[in-house]
């Protein structure tokens, strides 16, 4: 009876500390803009199927940004398209702890970046690469 009663205890505790199983990025997050520390905007994230995309649910405009931007240095299927409503994460897959496999664009120059998620002590990590060279941000849950 106690070697049932622990080998139960510990399966429960290591699916309670399983960071995968505490890894939900379907929400909205917060960005932050890299030159001023400011909120940028809020991207929702959600599951399609078994694949997760980002979309532009707001901008917080500075004063001299013109409200309600297209993206016109696009390349892709979104040039000349509104930013707010825009999917700028696509076809990421859960992989483990993280998910990847698919790409992420960066309205304000047009690239389309590879793109890594995964969360840490609450935060969500966003990592856009192009061959080894990258850049990681933070996400915060909104």
């Amino acid at each position: 009876m106690r070697i049932r009663f622990w080998g139960l205890a510990v399966c429960i505790i290591w699916l309670l500390s399983n960071s995968s199983f505490s890894q939900d990025i379907v929400g909205k997050w917060k960005t932050i803009d890299d030159a001023d520390g400011k909120p940028r905007s809020i991207v929702e994230i959600y599951k399609q199927g078994d694949k997760y995309f980002g979309r532009i649910a707001e901008i917080f405009y500075r004063a001299n940004e013109t409200p309600d931007p297209v993206c016109d240095k696009c390349t892709d299927d979104r040039k000349g398209k509104k930013i707010i409503g825009m999917v700028i994460i696509r076809n990421l897959e859960k992989k483990g702890n993280e998910f990847r496999g698919g790409d992420i664009l960066d309205p304000n120059n047009g690239k389309i970046y590879d793109c890594k998620l995964w969360v840490e002590n609450g935060v969500l990590k966003v990592r856009g690469y192009i061959a080894f060279l990258y850049r990681t941000q933070n996400w915060y849950k909104h």
